[in-house]
């Protein structure tokens, strides 16, 4: 059988392409429409191609590949890479939006430690005032 002979479903190989974790949590990201495949909104078992462009929304990250393999298996993270190429567009964005997120979050410091009794029923007096 050829590379080019070879079917797989769209969850299966988002979940080999090492996009999502597991394969049903691709799964519910195909059927709540975070996956587009050639701009149009598919089912999970739709069969993925070599050609095909993917829009994939991941919290607030999207990635436009274009399918460049695939595979059955799910392989490490470098072998995985080579089942697709991210457009130069996606990476632009993807690396913008990662800089204003550090900026929104950059004035902000984790507590030095957790909340002791003291600061609980501080915490629990000035929230349950009304």
């Amino acid at each position: 059988m050829d590379a080019n002979d070879q079917k797989i479903r769209l969850d299966k190989w988002l979940w080999a392409a090492r996009f999502f974790k597991t394969r049903s949590m691709a799964t519910q990201a195909v059927t709540g429409g975070k996956v587009h495949v050639n701009r149009q909104r598919v089912k999970p078992a739709r069969i993925v191609q070599i050609g095909d462009e993917l829009k994939i929304t991941r919290n607030e990250l999207i990635y436009i590949v274009k399918v460049e393999a695939v595979s059955e298996k799910r392989r490490s993270a470098a072998l995985a890479q080579l089942l697709y190429e991210e457009s130069a567009e996606s990476i632009k964005a993807r690396e913008e939006e990662n800089a204003v997120r550090k900026m929104i979050h950059a004035g902000q410091t984790a507590p030095a430690s957790r909340p002791g009794k003291r600061d609980r029923r501080k915490i629990r007096e000035f929230t349950r005032k009304e």
